[in-house]
């Protein structure tokens, strides 16, 4: 006798708001609503769109074995998650394959207490991922596992709109993915994760107990339906997580058409995120043949010789690609290249886009809109971006090519479409340069009196300089090169190497001067060089100061470094990402450059809360802390700072970055 479907707290709404139910993984669904899946993928890309996700599996894991037993199941390492975060992760087997992928969420506030965590897997896969998890679990007595499927009620809010809609309501995690809040509504447990799976860079998904997620839902359905928010169903999930090369379990995960095992590297890039092979995570389930198999992919990238293709162990690896030619590609079609078979289409559909007024961060859609086929395909390893391929279908070719990606998220709010490139058509035409001359320094004119008229920058070093400065910068010694140095030979002054640099020399000293006065320090530089390079020249000192005593060997990095993070106003040079790069250690146990960052008042995130600073400051003893911001709005606890740090040994050095923030201190 066939079970009846479940149903989600949710499905009462879907039928009252049109939903055309379906059954997947052995729950009743929507699969779309009244607008159709095109416009909610649309509607998701152009404004927010509401998931019913409450039918994945979410198992609560806690005890004192909790982390060992997590890192031993899972490819991430869960050491690296902090309180507050979460990191995408695989269930391996043995053989490197994935049995599922999931999500895991650290919920305890702190490293004092016990840990707990919530791992969200597959609809499709929870009892087989649930059964998977108690036989590994009898090595591992300290850990309680709870199936909370039931309890616990789940949706996604994904799109350029979700944001200002869920701040209303809720409160939100810090602005990076990967971290979560946890809060309460009408008395009830929730939490908030700057998660998804429909490559939306504006991404949250929702917790809340089984009885209150109707209410969320609707009220925030309420809150955005004017402003174009819809709800969505599995139809436009899956064409948006295939539009932004998502993998799905059954099509890029499992097995392939001819029953082997997609070994979980073949699913770059990643596999470089989803996989530790930390020592410090130790041994578990796959690490042999994961470890085999980033070898491989590794010796490939970097060119070095490879086994014959029957025997390697990552021989394929699953690519995105656009359709060129009529004609729509689906799971299980002949992939051509060269007239040879290179593999199969693991996903493929047809799905709409908008069109934007232009590329980059300033683009918005304008509301034309288009239609193209494109999907995933499990090909061979050696076929690189750009090479032509053909499906087969039903003795039809259809012509394709593989591309890097289908969507970018690099210009939030939104997401947008990637396109194959038109080459350049040079035309022989009669240009107007008199009006192209007059239309530029009309614009110039414009934008010059906007700049200095109608605006005031909060980075001070870019607002319009005086009059007086102006007039000094178009004079002829301020373009002059006058390179110059300490020797020590002439009692460590500066010796200009070129003649007739003799004023330049008269304005430097004196600038000098007042800098020393102003600032009440001993070395002052006054000649131009940007923030990049001023920090990397910082920075290496550090090192170089580090290393002194001994110098034969690989010089150590910096150990750890406190700073603001880049949406707190922190510089981009003082940043891993930055100019702190190659000067900062690998933190062994989060995989990451080892930068911590300021923690912030909960009622003003530009403030540093200096209580929890002193916490920091004991728990991870940095040797550098780095102040200043591209945008002073507050003044930097300087002198509370040093007092924090006068006991400890050895004491962090300071270094106040002021290479925005000088205008507004001067």
């Amino acid at each position: 006798m066939d079970q009846p479907l479940r149903k989600t707290p949710l499905n009462a709404w879907h039928r009252r708001h049109g939903g055309q139910m379906v059954e997947f993984a052995g729950w009743e669904m929507p699969l779309s609503y009244k607008r159709g899946i095109i416009e909610e993928h649309l509607g998701t890309r152009g404004y927010g769109g509401l998931f019913d996700i409450s039918h994945m599996g979410r198992f609560s894991i806690s005890g004192k074995e909790a982390l060992p037993f997590l890192l031993h199941v899972l490819t991430n390492n869960a050491l690296a998650l902090d309180p507050g975060m979460a990191q995408y992760t695989l269930i391996p087997n043995e053989a490197g394959g994935a049995i599922d992928d999931a999500y895991l969420y650290r919920l305890d506030e702190d490293d004092a207490g016990p840990r707990s965590y919530l791992l969200v897997v597959n609809a499709a896969t929870r009892e087989k991922d649930w059964n998977w998890f108690m036989e590994q679990k009898k090595r591992f007595p300290g850990v309680a596992l709870e199936d909370k499927t039931e309890e616990i009620g789940m949706m996604a809010f994904q799109g350029p709109g979700a944001k200002k809609i869920l701040e209303r309501r809720l409160k939100l995690p810090d602005p990076w993915r990967n971290r979560l809040k946890i809060s309460r509504l009408e008395g009830s447990w929730v939490m908030v994760s700057r998660t998804g799976y429909t490559g939306e860079p504006l991404c949250f998904e929702i917790f809340i107990s089984h009885e209150k997620t109707e209410f969320l839902w609707e009220t925030l359905f309420s809150d955005g339906e004017q402003q174009g928010i819809v709800p969505a169903g599995l139809g436009a999930r899956d064409s948006l997580r295939l539009e932004a090369g998502l993998v799905l379990h059954g099509h890029e995960l499992g097995l392939d058409p001819d029953g082997k095992e997609i070994p979980i590297y073949a699913m770059l890039p990643a596999a470089r995120v989803t996989v530790s092979l930390s020592p410090l995570k130790g041994e578990f389930i796959g690490k042999k043949s994961l470890k085999a198999q980033f070898e491989e992919v590794n010796a490939r990238e970097n060119g070095c010789p490879l086994p014959p293709k029957e025997k390697r162990l990552v021989p394929r690896t699953i690519m995105p690609f656009l359709i060129t030619g009529q004609g729509i590609a689906r799971q299980g079609h002949e992939v051509l290249a060269d007239s040879k078979k290179v593999g199969h289409v693991t996903s493929g559909t047809m799905v709409p886009y908008w069109v934007f007024n232009e590329i980059g961060i300033r683009g918005t859609p304008t509301g034309d809109k288009g239609m193209r086929p494109i999907g995933l395909a499990y090909i061979d390893a050696d076929l690189d971006e750009g090479q032509k391929i053909e499906i087969r279908y039903r003795g039809k070719n259809l012509e394709g090519v593989i591309v890097e990606a289908n969507l970018s998220a690099e210009a939030p709010p939104y997401a947008h479409p990637c396109f194959i490139p038109s080459p350049p058509v040079r035309k022989q035409e009669k240009r107007d340069l008199r009006g192209l001359a007059s239309r530029l320094m009309t614009q110039a004119v414009q934008n010059t009196h906007w700049r200095q008229k109608e605006t005031f920058n909060l980075i001070p070093s870019e607002q319009s300089p005086s009059l007086l400065v102006r007039v000094l910068s178009i004079m002829d010694p301020s373009s002059r090169y006058a390179e110059h140095r300490k020797f020590k030979a002439f009692e460590d002054r500066e010796v200009f190497y070129y003649q007739g640099t003799k004023l330049i020399e008269e304005v430097e000293t004196l600038l000098m001067q007042e800098f020393r006065t102003f600032l009440g320090c001993s070395e002052v530089e006054t000649r131009l060089i940007s923030g990049q390079m001023a920090n990397m020249a910082v920075f290496s000192g550090l090192m170089d100061y580090l290393n002194r005593i001994y110098r034969k060997g690989d010089p150590r990095r910096i150990r750890k470094v406190m700073n603001h993070h880049l949406s707190r106003g922190g510089h981009l040079s003082a940043q891993p990402m930055g100019a702190l790069r190659d000067f900062v250690a690998v933190d062994p146990f989060m995989e990451r450059r080892a930068a911590i960052e300021f923690p912030v008042l909960a009622e003003d995130p530009y403030q540093i809360d200096l209580k929890e600073t002193e916490e920091l400051l004991d728990l991870h003893k940095p040797e550098l802390i780095v102040l200043g911001k591209s945008m002073m709005i507050y003044r930097e606890p300087l002198k509370e700072l040093a007092q924090l740090i006068s006991g400890m040994k050895p004491k962090p050095i300071i270094l106040y970055d002021m290479a925005h923030v000088f205008g507004l201190t001067g």
